[in-house]
């Protein structure tokens, strides 16, 4: 089925970073140095919230090719993500600067009104953005070159950030998540996505309706409808399947407005996993930037 904990305290944790930081500006932005790499745990206050966040950047690259965003699934933390997807490898092979921000109550404000931050009204969309114009400022990525990804509550959240702003983000890949079921998505602009979910979810069901996740109960719409909506949000033609390996079926729409791609990746009788989807959706993002 496939396809292709990090503890974050207060203490020296903008020392850290900065001391990479200072590392990069001393080289100068147009200079031919490598950038210093390692993982580094930070934060930024947003609304008045102090949110924590564990940034990875690869070693010997001269400048990264992208910012790739990766959301936790509730319960966890960024850095039980980063261990899960294995990501910080995948990202090095690409260049990419990978960040794995903590959500609040271990969840996100996905806008399904089941969790927590949910409900108190979190603004975790505000939240992302603002790591978003930290990290491409600090290391000089190229604003087109934004993704996001994310499991189960980080997949629900990666599309919804993608749905109000989109011009933040050029690219998405949920995994084993969706959209709660009213939620509207009405983005400025297309969005390339690739959505990969297994069969067998007994979690977030690939058929959608109702689900019970850690915060409470939700409506959910299903990974087909999911794609679905997005081809016609980005004006994409018909999807063509193919199956790239064995009980994997992948539903492609190409040409899509200003060049997107919408792509769905069923995994037959897969469950509410990762699905070994790293090097996946590190290739598809390393190809649909703006």
């Amino acid at each position: 089925m496939a396809l292709g904990v990090l503890g974050v305290t207060a203490t020296g944790r903008t020392t850290a970073v900065a001391a990479v930081l200072m590392l990069f500006l001393s080289f100068g932005h147009a200079s031919a140095s490598a950038l210093p790499g390692g993982d580094f745990p930070d934060a930024v206050t947003v609304a008045g919230l102090q949110r924590s966040y564990l940034v990875h950047v690869p070693a010997g690259i001269e400048q990264p090719n992208g910012l790739v965003i990766n959301l936790h699934g509730a319960g966890m933390t960024g850095g039980q993500q980063a261990a899960a997807t294995n990501y910080n490898a995948i990202a090095d092979q690409h260049g990419f600067v990978v960040a794995y921000p903590d959500g609040i109550d271990l969840s996100w404000a996905d806008g399904r009104g089941a969790s927590v931050p949910d409900r108190q009204g979190v603004d975790d969309v505000g939240f992302l953005v603002a790591l978003v114009d930290r990290l491409t400022h600090d290391f000089g990525i190229d604003r087109g070159r934004v993704f996001a990804t994310g499991m189960s509550a980080g997949a629900f959240m990666a599309n919804r950030l993608a749905c109000e702003r989109a011009d933040v983000v050029a690219a998405i890949a949920p995994i084993a998540g969706t959209l709660g079921s009213t939620f509207p998505c009405a983005p400025s602009r297309p969005v390339s996505v690739l959505a990969v979910h297994g069969t067998g979810d007994q979690v977030v069901p690939f058929v959608g309706g109702p689900m019970l996740g850690r915060g409470g109960p939700s409506d959910i719409v299903g990974a087909p409808a999911l794609a679905q909506r997005w081809r016609e949000l980005d004006a994409c033609p018909a999807p063509i399947e193919d199956s790239p390996a064995p009980a994997v079926r992948r539903f492609t729409a190409s040409g899509c407005a200003d060049g997107t791609e919408v792509a769905l990746v069923q995994v037959d009788g897969g469950g509410h996993t990762w699905l070994d989807a790293s090097p996946a959706s590190a290739q598809f993002f390393a190809t649909h930037g703006r």
